[in-house]
């Protein structure tokens, strides 16, 4: 429910959105996820490893309140779950990453090419 509510924004911003808007940033997707798996290698080679999510699981035991057929109350023992997420260290191949780092910005550089004739079609398509 709450990653609905969280992209609802970005569904309204992308509605608003000219038709020039559009067309260059469904062509630069590539270039930017790929320019965000660069930028998380670069941090992992930085820092000497990477960063992981794990989720953890912790029980919350609450006293809670109940209603009887007649009105009255009375209290229980319950149990509330929480999930929650942390970051933690992983480690990696130093040269695997480098290596990967490597292949990323080759890859990179080749879609950056592409993706700049493509903007300039959608400029041409698209003139504001």
């Amino acid at each position: 429910m709450r990653r609905a509510l969280f992209m609802l924004p970005l569904v309204v911003l992308t509605a608003c959105a000219t038709p020039r808007e559009q067309c260059i940033s469904e062509v630069t997707r590539d270039t930017r996820i790929l320019s965000s798996l660069i930028n998380e290698t670069r941090a992992n080679l930085a820092r000497g490893y990477a960063l992981g999510e794990r989720q953890e699981i912790r029980t919350l035991r609450e006293t809670c309140r109940g209603r009887n057929e007649d009105g009255t109350t009375f209290t229980f023992r319950c149990d509330e779950t929480e999930t929650f997420t942390t970051t933690v260290p992983v480690a990696i191949d130093l040269n695997a990453e480098r290596a990967k780092l490597d292949s990323l910005e080759e890859r990179f550089a080749q879609l950056q090419a592409a993706s700049n004739q493509a903007v300039a079609q959608c400029i041409a398509l698209h003139p504001e």
